[in-house]
């Protein structure tokens, strides 16, 4: 199953994942103990929740498109900044601002370990 070996390349591989929509594939993308913000205001964690966020997310029909607007790294921890869309024959199903946080693994591939798919918005209120 194809990894991550540095930090930039997750965003990538999440949207490949994502147009695969092999649940194992996604799943593999992340650290399946951190967080997951599939909407906002809502918070996910634990490995079950984590699935049923991540298969929801896959329903959502189209092709995802994920752009690194800036990927920070201090040793085995990275913050990553994205623009995302999912479109679906030329029309915009989602589009937001996300951030991410991810962790070098033991093996040393990448995994996120905090994802707010819409952590960058402009009127996201904590």
């Amino acid at each position: 199953m194809k990894s991550a070996k540095t930090p930039q390349e997750v965003h990538a591989l999440l949207a490949a994942a994502f147009n695969t929509k092999d649940l194992n594939v996604i799943m593999n993308v992340y650290d399946a103990n951190g967080i997951i913000f599939p909407e906002p205001g809502k918070e996910v964690s634990g490995r079950a929740e984590f699935e049923e966020a991540v298969k929801s997310i896959c329903a959502v029909p189209g092709v995802m498109e994920i752009k690194t607007v800036y990927c920070l790294q201090s040793g085995d921890v990275a913050l990553g900044r994205s623009e995302w869309t999912i479109t679906d024959q030329g029309k915009t199903q989602v589009a937001a601002k996300g951030m991410e946080v991810m962790r070098q693994q033991p093996d040393g591939n990448w995994k996120i370990i905090i994802d707010h798919a819409f952590g960058a918005e402009a009127n996201l209120v904590a």
